[in-house]
C-alpha cells in the first residue's frame, strides 16, 4: 500500500467546508475510507441530498489529494448523507436534563461480558416499571444493534424549536443510540478520537431522550478518551464495573474503580458485577465450577470498599440469547433473567443510597496542563 490511513487523513484536513470553515476530517465527514496502491476511496458525509456545498467539497478533495500525493492516482467519492450533522452541535446546558439517574457499566478490559451486563440490566430496570434509556458509548465495537435485533435499524432526526433532534430507537420498552445504527456493520470504524468523541457528545446533547428515570451507559473498556467526554459532558450518577474473577481482568477492574474514585473525577462506583462466576453444567445443577478462579471479584469489592451487586455465572443460554436479539433478561422466569433482575434491585438500591447520602454527580473540566476539576 503506497499510502496509509494517516497520510491520506492528515491530507484531507486541508479541505474546509466552506460553511463551518472546519476541516471535512474534524467535522466528521470522511466514512468507509479505502486505500490501495492507485486508488483512494470513500464517502463524504453531507447534511442532505441537495447540500450546496457537495460539489465543490469533492473537486477540493480530489484536487487535494492529486496535488500532495500523486497527481496520477484515482481518486472515487461518493456522497452519503448523514442521519445527523457530526460536529456542528450546541449543547444546551443541561444534557440528559429529563434523566434521572444516568448508570454508566464499565471494564477494565474488554471481554467480560459488560455489554451483556449492560444491555440485560437495562432490561431488568425497565421490568421494575422503571422508564429507562441505554446509550451505547462503545464507539468502536458496538454491541447494542446485535442485542436489540436492530442491526439494519436507522434513527431519525425531528425538528423541535428549531434544532435538531436524534429520536432514539425503541425496543422492549428502551430508548436506544449507538453508533451501530449509523455505521456499516461489516465495516472497520476508522475514526480518530475527536471524531468518535464528537458523535458521543451529539448521542448525549441532541438526543431526543425526554423523561427517564434511568439511562445506562455502556461505556468502552479500559479507561481513555470516552470515559472522558462522559464525564465532562454530563454529570454519571455512579458506575458499576464488570469483571470475571481471573487475577487479569482484576487487576484492569481495580484500575477502573480507582480512575472514577480520583479526587478530580469523583463518579460514585455503585459496586462490582462478577461475571462468569462459575459454572453449572444443566445435567448438575447444583455443581460449581469456578473456571476462571473463585470469588476473585467478590474479595476485590471488599478490598475497595464497595458493593458486590451479583454474580452471573456462564451460561450458554446468555449468549445465545444476546447473539439473537432477545437479552435472557426478557424472560423473568429464567434463573438468569431473575439473577438480572436481582443486580437490577441492587443498582436501584445503591443508586437511592448514593442519591440521599451524597449531591448530585458534577460535571469535570479538563485542564490540558494539569489533573481534573469539577464545577
Amino acid at each position: 500500500m503506497k499510502y496509509n490511513t494517516e497520510k491520506v487523513l492528515d491530507t484531507l484536513k486541508m479541505v474546509k467546508h466552506p460553511e463551518t470553515g472546519k476541516s471535512i476530517v474534524e467535522s466528521g465527514m470522511v466514512e468507509d475510507l479505502e486505500i490501495t496502491d492507485n486508488k483512494i476511496k470513500f464517502s463524504l458525509v453531507i447534511k442532505s441530498s441537495k447540500d450546496p456545498f457537495s460539489k465543490s467539497l469533492i473537486k477540493a478533495c480530489d484536487r487535494t489529494l492529486k496535488f500532495y500525493l500523486d497527481e496520477n492516482i484515482e481518486v472515487e467519492i461518493e456522497t452519503k448523507v448523514a442521519h445527523f450533522e457530526a460536529a456542528s452541535f450546541k449543547a444546551p446546558s443541561r444534557p440528559f436534563s429529563g434523566v434521572k439517574n444516568i448508570i454508566g457499566v464499565a471494564s477494565g478490559k474488554g471481554g467480560v461480558g459488560k455489554s451483556t451486563v449492560a444491555a440485560n440490566l437495562a432490561i431488568s430496570l425497565a421490568k421494575t416499571g422503571a422508564t429507562v434509556g441505554l446509550l451505547d458509548a462503545d464507539i468502536y465495537g458496538p454491541s447494542v444493534p446485535l442485542m436489540f435485533d436492530l442491526v439494519d435499524a436507522r434513527p431519525v432526526a425531528t425538528q423541535e424549536n428549531g434544532k435538531t433532534l436524534i429520536e432514539p430507537l425503541e425496543k422492549y420498552g428502551i430508548k436506544l443510540l449507538s453508533i451501530g445504527f449509523f455505521v456499516d456493520s461489516d465495516k472497520a470504524l476508522i475514526w480518530r478520537g475527536s471524531m468518535a468523541t464528537n458523535a458521543l457528545n451529539q448521542f448525549i446533547n441532541d438526543g431526543n431522550w425526554g423523561k427517564l428515570d434511568y439511562v445506562v451507559i455502556d461505556m468502552p473498556p479500559g479507561t481513555g478518551d470516552i470515559h472522558l467526554t462522559l464525564v465532562q459532558a454530563i454529570g454519571i450518577t455512579g458506575v458499576v464495573i464488570v469483571s470475571t474473577p481471573q487475577e487479569v481482568a482484576l487487576a484492569d477492574a481495580r484500575k477502573g474503580v480507582s480512575m472514577f474514585q480520583q479526587k478530580d473525577i469523583n463518579v460514585p462506583v455503585l459496586g462490582l458485577v462478577e461475571n462468569m462466576a462459575y459454572f453449572t453444567p444443566a445435567e448438575l445443577p447444583n455443581n460449581k465450577y469456578y473456571i476462571f478462579g473463585k470469588e476473585g471479584t467478590k474479595n476485590l469489592a471488599a478490598k475497595m470498599n464497595v458493593p458486590l451487586l451479583a454474580q452471573i455465572p456462564i451460561v450458554q443460554d446468555i449468549m445465545e440469547a444476546g447473539e439473537k436479539g432477545k437479552p435472557i433478561a426478557l424472560n423473568a422466569d429464567d434463573p438468569m433473567g431473575q439473577a438480572f433482575r436481582r443486580l437490577a434491585d441492587n443498582v436501584i438500591k445503591q443508586t437511592e443510597i448514593r442519591n440521599n447520602e451524597m449531591a448530585p454527580t458534577k460535571k469535570v473540566e479538563i485542564n490540558p496542563d494539569a489533573s481534573c476539576s469539577t464545577n
